[in-house]
């Protein structure tokens, strides 16, 4: 993938605060008047202390005048940072939920097709800690930036209203700092950063690979390889942090050498101006303070370059995800059909560079069970997934209905369809949410009576917290052929005239398998269904058998 310039990722992420920006324009308000509150506190604290030592006081203010004002200044600074910062915050935490909901709504529409085989790991990584960080980018980095742009403009203006030169070297000083120096920073740093948030979603994968394949690491005593690869990636972590610690330090020491140099520079300018008579004492005081005392807000700036690399590099990776295209383009506008049969017709389909299915047609007639029969990697499974949908062919049709699935509303196909795949997934929930995913709006009874038909009814029961018992993570609780019968009861408790199975006995013994299809045989007299199996005991309930050989049917 083509890396974007860091401007080019700012401007989009930037782009995604238009709905909150009466907001951020308050906040930028706030932050300039405060940070102006602060250098003027200062100003007049150095001008008060200089001219009392002269038994003076500037414009002609008491004392009195002078600490009340301060006083005034200071306490003006802590409510409008804190009002800055608010606003900032909740900008901040109002967008993170916005990004989240486009995250998970492009993660649904590039699912299954572009998500099959894509790194789960770094995929946590993203949607969990990229776009934490992206608070940083939200909070401290777009309102400081337009901040630190405003107030050295009216410092500028402000220095050189006493002498155009002093107002010209304060700009290129704000420039050095505020500009340079984290421009070249950032180009210095965009692909370490980049590098590190890629190594974290890589440790994250390897920790839930080693977490996942922890019974086979302790079998097969594959302990210390993987405690090895886990060191080497945190290892790797280590050094590109230090790489981008170094930088930070870098940063730090040379913006403050260019502080320290600017800041006395305008003395020894201002008193070379003061020696030719083209500035009074007064002007070299003030200009010298202000020029000290309003590095803040550029020294912001020059500090968001020391996270903005990693920052940017997460939101790179967001971006890419929202902006990915999906293979299967979902359909709204379509047509609406009911069922009355299923085909493909010459259907070619390849994963990549891999043939699949070449030249491929069948008809699956209605209320009939259809039984596909062949060895692994002929394409059983992907027929189905051709079915549901979730690829599209290359050449031919898929039709439903005498539609091309292509043609006809997603929402209104999956209804027509249920699908068991070969390994029920169970989320971290009840046995009952579990199977209700097939239906959320189902009662009790109606879950109930689709466990019975996939034979599960009995074992649930039988548990402490019958239909309320936890599958734990991964339904890590339940054996396989259990796992395998609530996807079953899902499937029924879908009801949709088609139903497409995927070896739904492969993990279940012989007595459970004969329970399981005569249920499929005795509930599933009205529906259309698709049998895929390696199993020639599974097909003895088909109406017909196609044995599927070579990426064809024979």
């Amino acid at each position: 993938m083509k890396r974007r310039s860091g401007i080019k990722v700012m401007g989009q992420l930037i782009g995604l605060v238009f709905p909150l920006l009466h907001i951020m324009a308050v906040a930028i308000c706030l932050g300039v008047i405060g940070f102006l509150c602060a250098i003027f506190l200062t100003i007049l604290a150095g001008g008060g202390l200089v001219y009392g030592l002269q038994g003076k006081t500037p414009a002609g203010l008491s004392p009195e005048q002078i600490f009340l004002l301060l006083v005034i200044l200071a306490c003006a600074r802590g409510i409008l940072h804190y009002g800055e910062q608010a606003c900032n915050h909740y900008i901040a935490f109002k967008l993170l939920a916005i990004i989240r909901h486009k995250v998970f709504a492009a993660l649904r529409r590039l699912c299954p097709a572009k998500l099959e085989g894509r790194d789960k790991g770094n995929l946590i990584a993203l949607i969990t800690s990229d776009i934490e960080l992206l608070e940083v980018f939200y909070a401290h980095t777009v309102s400081p930036i337009a901040i630190g742009v405003l107030t050295s403009l009216i410092m500028v203006f402000f220095i050189g209203h006493y002498h155009r030169y002093a107002g010209i070297w304060a700009l290129v000083s704000y420039l050095i700092v505020g500009a340079v120096i984290p421009l070249r920073n950032g180009r210095k740093g965009a692909q370490t950063g980049m590098e590190f948030r890629n190594g974290m979603g890589e440790l994250n994968a390897y920790v839930l690979d080693s977490l996942r394949g922890l019974e086979e690491t302790i079998q097969y005593g594959g302990q210390q390889a993987r405690k090895t690869g886990m060191s080497e990636k945190s290892a790797n972590l280590a050094r590109l942090q230090a790489e981008l610690s170094r930088g930070e330090g870098n940063t730090r020491a040379v913006t403050n050498l260019v502080i320290l140099i600017s800041s006395f520079g305008m003395l020894f300018f201002s008193v070379l101006l003061f020696e030719q008579g083209q500035m009074d004492l007064e002007a070299v005081l003030i200009c010298t303070i202000a020029m000290m005392g309003s590095f803040g807000p550029v020294v912001a700036l020059a500090n968001l370059s020391n996270n903005l690399n990693q920052t940017l590099a997460s939101g790179e990776r967001v971006l890419a995800i929202l902006e990915e295209k999906p293979q299967v383009e979902e359909v709204s506008q379509g047509k609406d059909t009911v069922f009355e049969n299923a085909a493909c017709e010459k259907v070619t389909f390849s994963y990549e560079e891999e043939t699949i299915l070449k030249d491929y047609s069948i008809v699956l007639e209605k209320g009939k069970i259809t039984g596909i029969h062949g060895k692994s990697g002929s394409g059983k499974s992907t027929l189905l997934k051709l079915l549901m949908r979730f690829w599209d062919v290359q050449e031919g049709k898929v039709k439903i209905s005498g539609e091309d699935v292509r043609q006809i509303n997603t929402g209104n196909l999956r209804d027509m369809e249920a699908y068991v795949t070969q390994e029920t997934y169970l989320f971290h929930d009840s046995i009952e949410n579990n199977i209700r995913i097939a239906k959320p709006q189902a009662s009790r009874q109606e879950i109930v009576e689709a466990a019975k038909k996939a034979s599960i009814h009995l074992f649930i029961q039988s548990l402490p917290k019958g239909y309320d018992t936890p599958v734990g993570e991964l339904g890590d609780t339940l054996s396989g052929g259990e796992r395998q019968r609530i996807g079953i009861a899902r499937a029924f408790l879908h009801n949709a005239p088609l139903l497409l199975l995927d070896e739904p006995t492969s993990n279940l013994d012989s007595l459970n398998e004969g329970i399981i299809l005569k249920a499929l045989k005795e509930e599933c007299r009205d529906k259309t269904v698709v049998l895929v199996s390696h199993r020639q005991s599974t097909m003895k309930i088909a109406d017909r058998i196609c044995e599927m050989e070579n990426q064809r049917l024979s």
